[in-house]
């Protein structure tokens, strides 16, 4: 399977995360999976690859053809495919990828998360969404969408759709064994009995 790796760019981030990374894509290509992500050589997107890379996995770049520029894409891609714009980009991460997995990030991250959420939940794909929570990096996104669920903005369905794990082994075999017939969202509009 294609897993496409959402996560930070920046290399200013402490090393736990980053060795966290390199543990993840090392496990994929292990499992036999290819990583699909942003191409690029820096931060959790560059660590994944590289882990990925040490145990000879399949890995596709896919970035705006304004990112090739020196050192800023992964060199070791199996496939580097260049788009014009970041949302080319973003749309065929999401049409490439059998599943997606979301590593620690900023604003971007967070962009592409809630994007691929939100079109899970509306049921435009019925691709499995996990986290890597490494460090508990995510609890407080976690804890705001409980809030949203507490206070009836969303439905725990939703949530339901997410898997949450600190373990790269245990990330990919619920990708493995996931059917996406047992993770029905509410869609479209959440009626409170």
């Amino acid at each position: 399977m294609k897993l496409c790796i959402y996560g930070a760019s920046s290399d200013k981030i402490d090393s736990s995360f980053l060795n966290a990374g390199e543990v993840l894509g090392a496990k994929i290509a292990q499992n036999g999976h290819s990583v699909v992500f942003g191409g690029g050589a820096a931060g959790l997107m560059g660590a994944v690859a590289r882990g990925a890379y040490s145990k000879n996995g399949e890995i596709i770049g896919i970035c705006p053809s304004f990112f090739n520029v020196d050192g800023a894409l992964f060199e070791h891609c199996t496939d580097m495919i260049y788009t014009k714009t970041m949302r080319e980009r973003k749309q065929l991460l999401e049409e490439t990828a059998d599943a997606f997995i979301i590593t620690p990030g900023g604003i971007g991250t967070f962009d592409e998360f809630f994007e691929i959420y939100t079109l899970r939940q509306l049921g435009v794909h019925q691709k499995p969404i996990a986290i890597y929570n490494t460090n508990g990096y995510f609890d407080a996104m976690l804890d705001m969408l409980k809030c949203a669920i507490a206070k009836d903005f969303m439905p725990q369905t939703n949530m339901d759709l997410l898997f949450v794990s600190d373990n790269p082994q245990a990330i990919i075999k619920h990708i493995e064994n996931y059917n996406p017939a047992d993770y029905e969202a509410a869609q479209f509009k959440f009626i409170k009995e």
